[in-house]
């Protein structure tokens, strides 16, 4: 694969944010910005009663499947322990 064929696809980012009440959300887009945008107007239903206080950690990845592997290992047990140790 080449420079540009690896910088042309789409990147997605796992991402944590910090609510109000205390609590994390982890998170999986193709487009960061535009999705914290939705938490910020209350449009995605998990975080639509408590709002984001801050963007705690993101990782981009050049691969979907990598991306959403990682997020399910931060939502495991031994995720959690690795979040609140190593990114938060």
């Amino acid at each position: 694969m080449g420079l540009f064929q690896l910088y042309s696809s789409a990147m997605h980012y796992v991402y944590i944010l910090h609510l109000e009440n205390g609590q994390h959300y982890i998170g999986c887009t193709e487009d960061l910005k535009k999705r914290l945008g939705k938490h910020n107007h209350h449009a995605v239903p998990t975080t639509s009663r408590i709002r984001p206080d801050e963007l705690a950690f993101y990782a981009a990845f050049n691969s979907k499947g990598k991306a959403y592997a990682f997020e399910k290992y931060l939502k495991s047990s031994s995720g959690f322990a690795f979040r609140n140790k190593r990114l938060i």
